[in-house]
């Protein structure tokens, strides 16, 4: 089964993939906390393809991008220590592709395809 959960992080100060950033993937449960479903590290292309091996239920999730520690190996500072990007799905046969775009002072995220 492909993965229902993509990502792809580009650092946009240098035009490159962000390779090496760790990534945490959680849903939100109904008491409100979250509960972690799947850890990655962006490969050489900056993208996560095997996140999940299970499709998403409707629910709200959580992408969490370990960004200081990606600038730390790049020996750069940032004023990110992390990224959470907060989505619904709705359709558990959809798949949901989750890019973030990258610098050491800010970000952008969107659905992609």
């Amino acid at each position: 089964m492909k993965s229902p959960i993509t990502t792809h992080v580009l650092n946009t100060s240098t035009g490159r993939p962000a390779a090496g950033m760790h990534v945490v993937l959680a849903v939100r449960e109904a008491s409100g906390s979250w509960r972690e479903l799947a850890r990655g590290v962006t490969n050489g292309d900056g993208r996560i393809t095997d996140l999940l091996d299970e499709s998403l239920g409707r629910g709200v999730y959580r992408l969490t991008f370990d960004v200081g520690g990606y600038f730390q190996l790049l020996e750069q500072s940032t004023f990110y220590p992390e990224v959470s990007v907060v989505f619904e799905t709705r359709d558990r046969d959809q798949h949901y592709h989750v890019p973030l775009l990258l610098s050491p002072y800010g970000y952008s995220t969107y659905r992609g395809s």
